[in-house]
């Protein structure tokens, strides 16, 4: 019986604002279940989750980022026929063409590379601190959880500054889209945008064509692994869009998560600032606790059985991260928001498998400093007052807030400038 007992609405207010309920009644009573609504298998326990990310050959990554793979209205397509293609990406490849791109990319996310943007990110994080600072309100994910990682994934790329907005912008619709669940006329909205998105990507490779640039996009011209052949513009192109909407959705929502999750936990957000020390534990707990990305989706590529429950071919499964960091049969209290839990290796919030997020060590670079030096220099900080201060994101795989207004006392040397 596929039957779910537990209504499933992502959507629904009362879901959007604490989900985790609904999650622990899927891992108990229907560990794998058919969401008619939205023609997804739900996979909500963690060794189910570890079984379909380690088993490429049955569960294809395909589409991973779609939540229906029915066709767009003809509008729709009408809109991205002016464009290029969507994929093959990295997060929605298979096999040799996943590999090759991996091993690609990966060269923009070495050891080295990271560490050296240390300073880069804590100039970036006090730079957009210094233009709030003074107001002694902001929401902060317009001024700060959004610009933050902007401004690092285009450092990489080479993008000019004054470009991030669009490319947010861009971005978020690109999700949108893949969500499909607007009206059709912002869906081709949304179109436009990523069919903008791919132009300007293709227009500055080819800029770049012949230079001797450093960035990533010029080190992408041409580049090839031993055996295979050099990226294609059009795969080149795929490149820069892929980073920037992953990088933007996991960071930007980890910054909203973990600043209210660490002021309704007082103890906790003590506990770090009395220790510094714990600073990447709890990073980790935040990412575990609250999930930016909840789930991502695979094709099954033949008829198969998870769980004792049949699958067939065709199907589409979401692998639901974060009912997995959540699970009791992994994590001790499971619920409890610990900053000393050591989960770094354990947690499912930058995925498992092939696919394991190559940008999570920048996410986690990014996420020790800025979340701490918020909390050092807005004293006081705190949710403002008000049902519309912080509201939830509507993108039902991506948990964060939309808006998350804040208050705090003005510092004194703030207030004199």
């Amino acid at each position: 019986m596929n039957a779910c007992p537990v209504q499933f609405d992502p959507l629904a207010p009362e879901q959007l604002a604490d989900p985790y309920p609904v999650y622990s009644q899927l891992r108990a009573d229907r560990p794998v279940f058919h969401d008619a609504e939205h023609d997804l298998w739900i996979v909500s326990r963690y060794e189910d989750v570890m079984i379909v990310v380690r088993e490429p050959e049955t569960y294809s990554s395909e589409n991973a980022v779609r939540a229906s793979t029915q066709p767009w209205p003809r509008p729709v397509l009408d809109t991205l026929a002016r464009g290029w293609p969507l994929s093959p990406t990295l997060t929605d490849s298979d096999g040799d063409v996943h590999r090759r791109l991996r091993l690609l990319v990966s060269r923009a996310f070495t050891p080295k590379r990271i560490a050296d943007m240390e300073d880069t990110i804590r100039r970036a994080v006090d730079e957009l601190i210094d233009a709030f600072v003074s107001d002694g309100c902001a929401d902060i994910i317009e001024r700060f959880a959004w610009p933050l990682p902007m401004m690092a994934i285009t450092a990489i790329l080479g993008v000019p500054r004054e470009d991030v907005p669009r490319l947010h912008r861009w971005s978020y619709n690109w999700l949108r889209l893949m969500q499909a669940t607007d009206p059709v006329g912002e869906l081709v909205a949304c179109a436009e945008d990523v069919v903008a998105m791919q132009r300007y990507f293709m227009d500055a490779l080819e800029q770049r064509a012949g230079g001797e640039g450093t960035d990533l996009m010029s080190g992408l011209l041409g580049a090839g692994v031993a055996g295979s052949e050099a990226l294609t513009m059009i795969e080149a192109m795929r490149v820069p869009m892929n980073l920037i909407i992953a990088g933007h959705v996991t960071v930007t929502r980890a910054i909203g998560n973990g600043l209210v999750t660490l002021l309704s936990a007082s103890d906790q957000l003590a506990a770090v600032q009395q220790d510094p020390e714990r600073i990447p534990t709890m990073v980790e707990e935040i990412l575990r606790f609250e999930s930016p990305a909840q789930g991502l989706f695979r094709t099954v590529r033949t008829d198969t059985t998870l769980a004792g429950v049949h699958i067939p071919a065709g199907a589409r499964v979401m692998v639901h991260w974060a009912s997995g960091n959540r699970d009791e049969n992994v994590f001790e209290r499971a619920d409890v928001f610990d900053v000393t839990r050591n989960s770094a290796n354990a947690h499912l919030a930058f995925g498992k498998g092939s696919h394991a997020c190559l940008g999570a060590p920048l996410a986690r670079l990014q996420l020790k400093v800025a979340i701490p030096r918020l909390f050092e220099r807005l004293p006081r900080l705190q949710v403002a007052a008000g049902e519309a201060s912080a509201v939830r994101d509507t993108i039902f795989f991506a948990r964060g807030f939309k808006k998350l207004a804040m208050e705090w006392d003005v510092p004194v040397a703030a207030a004199r400038t």
